[in-house]
């Protein structure tokens, strides 16, 4: 296993202050990333305007107009 270089320093500064193993630091670390929720940013649905003649917003009636009263 392998840790970028801003992991690594966070893990040798803890060890530094705290006079612990390298495993420990690791883990109150992860521990402490895994406490924090995650930041989630608000879905916006985007849309566009596509040309359509005809009013999609109800599928079934859709393909009703499109292929037939026997598309199903």
């Amino acid at each position: 296993m392998s840790l970028d270089d801003d992991v690594a320093a966070a893990v040798q500064q803890m060890r530094a202050e705290r006079n612990i193993g390298v495993s420990e630091a690791v883990n109150e670390l992860a521990r402490a990333g895994l406490a924090v929720p995650p930041q989630r940013t608000k879905f916006v649905q985007r849309t566009f305007p596509m040309g359509a003649r005809i009013d999609v917003t109800n599928v079934g009636d859709t393909l009703e107009y499109l292929e037939g009263p026997r598309h199903r």
